[in-house]
């Protein structure tokens, strides 16, 4: 495979989205966590939906990712502007 097909692979199995926020270190890093978070959460809800994960297993993983993402989000320092819940549904 050559280096054009596996550049148009990586776009296509992981995409990546300009930022249009405040542009600061920590708030680029994060923006690349959720889009991870993003990319995970889709490729475990396919298996589940699949056949490949039970139900359970599906929510375990993206319980983890998730809480990868809030750990992210505190070690960045990264706060928000209104009521920071952080125990969302």
């Amino acid at each position: 495979m050559n280096e054009s097909h596996r550049i148009i692979k990586n776009n296509f199995l992981y995409p990546r989205h300009r930022y249009y926020g405040k542009i600061t270190p920590e708030n680029l890093v994060f923006n690349a966590n959720l889009q991870e978070f993003s990319q995970r959460v889709s490729y475990i809800s396919c298996l589940e939906t699949n056949g490949k994960l039970s139900p359970d297993e599906a929510y375990q993983e993206i319980k983890k990712v998730w809480k990868q993402l809030k750990k992210s989000k505190r070690e960045l320092g990264i706060t928000a502007n209104i009521n920071d819940d952080d125990n969302i549904y």
